[in-house]
């Protein structure tokens, strides 16, 4: 950290990864709590390292300076360490500026999300310049971006194994006759189904509801597919595979007698079952449809590790849900994630002459959004 590098910083507006104080006490519990929390928050969100300066106002951004007494790095790390599980790692820099010693605390980038606070066990997030503590989905997003948790796994102890197509089940995984007991020990190994806590009974997993259920939005009502078109609202419902077939077959009438490449709508829309935040109960996909533009847009920010560019140019990306991604290689019998599911730069490439494809990540609102040219251009 230098001079130049402050300035930058002062420049910017606070936000996830940026927090501005004038003054750092670290004599009391409460004190040393809202540090720690504070850092925790920063670390726990979207995006590389955040920095908390102090000895700035943090509306007028006037430097004040600040008392340097209790900016001792080794006692600052121990008492991160003894407060965040697992530790964030910090570095504190003291920076002369304007005849005034400014501090700033570098919380780096962490690979180890999500950080808690040991002693009420609370998960922190930043929204917007503000510390709140992180919501349920939030924190599991990020357990299953470090592999720490999967949706997909997830056993749903309050479905019955009635809820699962024993047909779909037949076609795709046991082909063939097989004991009961056996067949219930092959979904088990697949991920399909899971025991209860007592291992007493068998239940679908979320997984293997969104692949093989009769109708999974009957329990995870957020996991349909909304179309709005011409004022109209469609709810499309199903498995993964039924919803797909359903919504091309919807949206393939709203371009008939134009020549608008929709394969590149049906792309945009296998990414999306793919990427998708399962964990996330609040919105299921929308699909919009006007004359100015087309748009998708799923719950599922892009993942720390992501970038916007790299989804643009990667060929084969890294997705939420790779189970589901595998399962539906092999039973798609459209081949959509072998021909169309391979990456953004396909659904771009037949817009290249007509209009701008516009990709919106929203970290905040843990949204992931792609606008396509309208049909007017077509």
């Amino acid at each position: 950290m230098n001079v130049n590098k402050l300035k930058k910083i002062l420049n910017q507006p606070e936000g996830f990864k940026l927090d501005f104080k004038e003054n750092f006490y670290l004599n009391t519990d409460s004190e040393k709590k809202e540090f720690v929390k504070d850092v925790c928050a920063i670390a726990n969100s979207n995006g590389g390292r955040g920095y908390i300066v102090f000895g700035v106002r943090d509306k007028s951004k006037e430097i004040v300076g600040v008392d340097l007494k209790p900016f001792n790095e080794e006692r600052i790390q121990q008492i991160i360490c003894n407060r965040c599980d697992p530790p964030v790692p910090v570095r504190v820099d003291i920076i002369r500026y304007k005849e005034k010693d400014i501090a700033v605390v570098t919380i780096f980038k962490s690979n180890q999300r999500p950080h808690q606070i040991r002693q009420t066990g609370t998960f922190y997030i930043r929204r917007g310049s503000t510390t709140d503590v992180a919501r349920r989905h939030e924190i599991a997003n990020m357990l299953q971006e470090n592999g720490l948790a999967s949706a997909e796994q997830i056993i749903c102890r309050k479905i019955p194994m009635t809820e699962l197509n024993h047909e779909l089940l037949q076609t795709y995984i046991i082909k063939g006759t097989i004991f009961e007991e056996n067949e219930n020990v092959l979904l088990e190994g697949l991920g399909i189904i899971g025991r209860d806590s007592e291992r007493t009974g068998y239940h679908p997993t979320m997984g293997g509801l969104l692949l093989f259920g009769n109708l999974p939005q009957n329990y995870l009502p957020h996991t349909g597919i909304r179309i709005e078109y011409n004022e109209q609202v469609y709810y499309i419902r199903g498995n993964i595979l039924e919803m797909l077939d359903k919504c091309e077959a919807l949206i393939s009438n709203f371009f008939e007698n134009t020549t608008y490449p929709i394969k590149s709508v049906y792309d945009a829309l296998s990414n999306a079952v793919v990427h998708r935040d399962y964990w996330d109960m609040s919105r299921e996909i929308v699909v919009t449809i006007n004359d100015e533009q087309i748009s998708v847009s799923n719950p599922g920010a892009v993942w720390n590790r992501g970038s916007l560019k790299k989804i643009m140019q990667d060929q084969n990306p890294p997705r939420r849900n790779p189970w589901l991604y595998q399962r539906l290689l092999l039973m798609d019998k459209r081949e959509r994630f072998l021909k169309y599911g391979l990456g953004m730069a396909r659904i771009k490439k037949p817009f290249l002459n007509i209009g701008q494809v516009r990709i919106f990540n929203f970290p905040n609102k843990n949204l992931f959004k792609i606008t396509l040219p309208g049909i007017k251009y077509f």
